[in-house]
């Protein structure tokens, strides 16, 4: 058994990280510089990322490896490195976790190529595999105990991921981001999602929602994969707030005590891997901790309950009543 699906077996519930670019950003990291070369020429910043969610009692955290396929490292003329980038994100996640003194998970980061895939775009499912594939092996042979797919939008990604994982004979997990109206980008809502799961021949060990726009929406969709009846265990990993800009800077007004909230009603919606996605940094992960110790299980909360709560939904349909959400209006250059 790997080693996240015997913590699974253990504990009723699981904390995961925070941010890795808004951490990262306040160390000093230039926006259009790619992190992942943060691994090599910066290491020690990266593994105090890395010791600011254990510290603050996460029991997973996510590799500084998201933009990791040679299709994103292009941009930066880096698509040669996509093995040693990868592996040194893993090597010093795997120095962390091992100092921590308990049980901590390694999660090789593995987000979208960046690039449409067929029939829309130009991105074949081979290609997408074999980039998959090499930034697996990678973060594998560096230490990585598990690989995390996050932030995706397609569900032919998603499959290619799931494929390229099992041909490297990793365990994984894979969120995706609902973001648009209660669907990803590409239009896949909650429904959606389970019943992709249930079809690919690689299962992952969990699956779920990470960023999005805010804890309510994030909430609203966790009580949708719950409704389908999936065995598997759900993560939430919600936006530390709502993104507002503020002195040249993007800055998210989610307070910690407000994390709390939204970790123990992600909890008790059905949630068992918890964490923060954008904003959120290691004062937010000592406070959901201590909520999620500390406040008894309940039964899930209701949608009036977690807009009371986490504020309004960006959209009155989450998706799966069929109804197409609004077309956004294209204005003319003149």
């Amino acid at each position: 058994m790997d080693a996240l699906s015997k913590l699974l077996t253990e504990r009723q519930w699981i904390l995961a990280d925070g941010a890795t670019g808004t951490n990262l950003f306040a160390m000093g990291l230039e926006a259009g510089e790619a992190p992942e070369l943060w691994n090599v020429d910066q290491p020690a910043k990266v593994r105090a990322l890395y010791n600011g969610s254990i510290n603050a009692g996460s029991d997973i955290f996510l590799t500084n490896s998201f933009g990791g396929t040679a299709s994103r490292l292009k941009l930066h003329n880096a698509q040669d490195r996509v093995h040693e980038l990868n592996r040194v994100a893993a090597e010093i996640g795997r120095e962390a976790a091992d100092a921590s003194g308990r049980s901590v998970i390694v999660a090789g980061s593995v987000g979208p190529t960046g690039d449409i895939m067929e029939p829309v775009g130009g991105l074949s499912h081979t290609s997408a595999v074999e980039m998959f594939e090499e930034q697996a092996s990678g973060l594998m042979a560096g230490g990585a105990d598990v690989l995390w797919l996050e932030t995706i939008s397609a569900p032919e990604e998603f499959r290619a991921a799931a494929e390229a994982f099992a041909n490297v004979g990793a365990p994984w997990l894979g969120s995706m981001s609902f973001d648009t109206a209660g669907r990803t980008m590409m239009g896949v809502t909650s429904v959606d999602m389970v019943s992709m799961i249930k079809e690919i021949p690689n299962q992952p060990i969990a699956f779920g929602a990470n960023c999005g726009v805010g804890a309510s929406d994030l909430l609203r969709t966790i009580l949708g994969f719950v409704k389908e009846k999936s065995n598997l265990p759900i993560i939430a990993k919600g936006n530390a707030g709502i993104p507002k800009y503020h002195d040249g800077h993007i800055h998210y007004d989610g307070t910690p005590e407000l994390m709390g909230q939204y970790a123990v009603m992600a909890r008790n919606s059905g949630a068992k891997i918890i964490g923060g996605c954008c904003g959120t940094m290691p004062e937010h992960l000592v406070s959901m901790r201590e909520a999620l110790e500390n406040t008894a299980i309940t039964s899930a909360s209701t949608l009036a309950e977690v807009e009371a709560a986490m504020g309004g939904f960006s959209s009155a349909d989450d998706g799966t009543s069929g109804v197409a959400p609004p077309k956004r209006e294209r204005r003319r250059r003149k």
